[in-house]
């Protein structure tokens, strides 16, 4: 395998495992993994925004959750199918670094580096900046 074309995988790579978390995380929160799998219902994934976002007043929850799930659903979509990469990656990088800036603030900085939030949002900073154009 030729250098160009490991950068190829490695991008596409990239691209699907991000895809794929935010559409996973979506479909969680719609019970289409089962009830008791993940949050298994809308409801509790709203419970969990308002965990992560206890600094925002309970009014803002709502659509917190549905921005989240709105901007997860369209971005892993557009990173699968590779729908304007680097706008894509760079909005899914800013997505994430909020996300870890929320869950740390909240419930500490233990939480967003458990679960690889600010990794996922550095390999969203490398497919925004990285030259897709053919290289000599």
């Amino acid at each position: 395998m030729t250098a160009p074309t490991k950068e190829r995988a490695a991008i596409l790579y990239a691209r699907l495992a991000l895809g794929a978390a935010f559409l996973s995380g979506v479909a969680s929160r719609f019970g289409l993994y089962g009830k008791d799998v993940g949050y298994g219902n809308f409801s509790n994934f709203l419970k969990y925004t308002a965990e992560v976002n206890a600094f925002m007043p309970a009014s803002t929850i709502p659509f917190l959750g549905w921005s989240a799930t709105i901007a997860e659903l369209v971005l892993g979509f557009a990173l699968i199918l590779g729908l304007w990469p680097r706008w894509t990656a760079l909005a899914s990088a800013i997505l994430l670094v909020l996300f870890g800036t929320a869950m740390a603030i909240s419930l500490g900085i233990k939480s967003p580096l458990d679960y690889s939030v600010f990794s996922a949002s550095a390999a969203a900073v490398f497919l925004a900046i990285y030259d897709t154009r053919s290289k000599p």
